[in-house]
């Protein structure tokens, strides 16, 4: 019998197991392990802050697992005390994916950087997002690769001087929330190592969220990479650059709140001051809508230089996911009884090989 036989709460549609009596706190999610990062790295504050998150979940520390692929990031699940698995060079998603098919009663965490999800994982990634299998993912982007010491990466600017592009790179580089949009995932957020409250909140809203969430999280590499977001963190230039999505609020951004989005041209968006735009002709933000193209719009707000950048949660819908999809026909075969193991091998379907 599940939890949600027997009337316990769910998260997201997970069935819950429930903590014990006692309240979980931070300290009893690290592990014994010494935190290896390059000082001053943004996945130090990243990792406070999930697992300053993760007692929240309600959830016992052995339904919590955090699978990662190859990169700094991905040295997560060694610092968290949940279950976890350093698996392949970006194929974290597709392990996850048998995790969550096969264990509907785990809470299932993909950490992985903006090199090992989008060039060698691309596929794996969008993938897993089209299906909408029950993951959370968290995309750690810091526009460089850091653990093989300083290549450009599918994040990366164009022109940015690298070790492997000493005259500047040509690529042109992903958006990554324009990808999985376009990838048709059911939740796309954003947030930023230095704001604790803004990622804890868009990481409860994926944790709550029954399908696949993907969370992008500008990561500062200090050694190959320092101030790629210090624009985004100072306080003046955070004002007039930062757009704060809050669902059901207009969207509005300045240190007065005096500039603001409002519809485009070719049905896009675009942003001007408040008084010229008209408080009656500003966006009202709708994470929930169904068709991709809003979010899109919003995703493509931003641009490599950082000039606006929508921070929270951009899409939020609920539909079938891959994984309760493939249970259903898991349980109806077995309620069909048509077919049986020896059956199969003792068919008249045979094939000679010559």
């Amino acid at each position: 019998m599940t939890a949600i036989d027997i009337g316990l709460p769910t998260l997201g549609g997970l069935d819950l197991v429930p903590t014990t009596d006692e309240p979980q706190k931070a300290k009893d999610y690290k592990s014994d392990q010494e935190v290896r990062w390059c000082p001053g790295c943004g996945d130090y504050v990243v990792l406070n802050a999930v697992q300053s998150f993760l007692p929240t979940l309600g959830l016992k520390r052995e339904n919590i697992v955090f699978v990662s692929g190859i990169g700094c990031s991905s040295r997560f699940p060694y610092y968290l005390n949940t279950y976890g698995m350093h698996s392949i060079h970006g194929r974290a998603p597709s392990i996850a994916t048998g995790l969550a098919v096969s264990r509907p009663d785990l809470s299932v965490w993909v950490v992985t950087g903006d090199g090992d999800a989008l060039s060698i994982g691309g596929n794996h990634l969008i993938h897993a997002l089209r299906r909408n299998v029950n993951l959370k993912i968290l995309l750690f982007n810091n526009r460089v690769y850091g653990l093989t010491k300083g290549q450009y990466s599918p994040t990366s600017g164009q022109g940015m001087v690298t070790k492997s592009t000493p005259m500047g790179s040509v690529d042109t580089p992903f958006n990554p929330l324009s990808l999985a949009i376009g990838a048709e995932a059911s939740f796309v957020g954003r947030a930023m190592d230095s704001d604790k409250k803004g990622l804890t909140e868009v990481l409860q809203a994926a944790a709550e969220h029954r399908g696949s969430a993907l969370v992008e999280i500008y990561q500062n590499c200090p050694i190959f990479n320092d101030g790629a977001f210090d624009v985004l963190k100072d306080r003046d230039e955070a004002a007039q650059r930062i757009i704060p999505l809050k669902a059901g609020e207009p969207i509005r951004f300045g240190p007065a709140g005096e500039y603001g989005v409002t519809r485009g041209g070719w049905g896009g968006l675009e942003t001007g001051k408040v008084v010229d735009i008209g408080e009656d002709n500003l966006i009202v933000h709708d994470p929930a809508i169904e068709d991709t193209s809003y979010a899109f719009a919003l995703s493509r707000l931003g641009d490599q230089n950082l000039t606006h950048t929508p921070m929270g949660v951009l899409r939020q819908v609920q539909r079938a996911t891959y994984d309760d999809d493939a249970r259903a026909q898991v349980t109806a075969a077995k309620a069909a009884r048509k077919a049986d193991l020896q059956g199969l091998l003792r068919g008249k379907d045979t094939w000679t090989v010559v």
